[in-house]
């Protein structure tokens, strides 16, 4: 993480100046921040948010910093503060079920742990895509943070009935190809 990217992150807390400090002492350390003032949380189950975050790193398409919690297997995906009404007014549009794929939108009144500027590996919480700098607002990160999601929730429930319906390498053999290898 640039040192653009902790001021940014460490001016959302309700003591910038506490959590700089604390980082400093420990550049690991997660730190508890408040969403809804400068940045609002979509989280996701870690299967739905890694499959979503790949989708939009392969595709070039624009979305902000991404944290991921391994104990609670949860990814979560940063838009601009108090983007709650785009992000359910195209989540809405998109899915085309009565079902959308689970999330928890966290906004005004929550709280978000996210890590430090130098997380490690094995660390509870990391950065998929750590803030560089404050990000500039952008329109369309609602728009292609709820695509792929969508996308990655339907992809990921076929995959799941592909396997169900073919557990096995055996079980995809052409009838009548006799020893069911490829």
């Amino acid at each position: 993480m640039t040192t653009r990217g902790v001021d940014w992150l460490s001016a959302a807390a309700d003591d910038p100046v506490e959590c700089r400090a604390a980082w400093a002492e420990d550049p690991r350390a997660p730190y508890a921040l408040p969403a809804g003032r400068f940045f609002d949380v979509v989280t996701v189950e870690q299967r739905v948010g890694m499959e979503t975050f790949d989708q939009l790193l392969r595709r070039g398409l624009p979305f902000g910093p991404v944290v991921h919690d391994h104990k609670a297997r949860r990814v979560g995906f940063f838009l601009g503060a108090r983007s709650s009404g785009s992000f359910t007014h195209y989540l809405a549009q998109e899915a085309d079920t009565d079902a959308p794929p689970s999330y928890r939108y966290l906004g005004k009144g929550s709280v978000v742990v996210v890590p430090g500027p130098m997380p490690m590996a094995g660390d509870r919480y990391q950065w998929l895509r750590a803030p560089t700098r404050p990000p500039i607002a952008n329109p369309l990160r609602p728009v292609a943070l709820v695509t792929m999601l969508v996308a990655s929730a339907e992809l990921l429930v076929r995959v799941d009935r592909y396997g169900e319906r073919y557990p096995s390498a055996d079980a995809l053999a052409l009838p009548g190809s006799g020893s069911g290898g490829v």
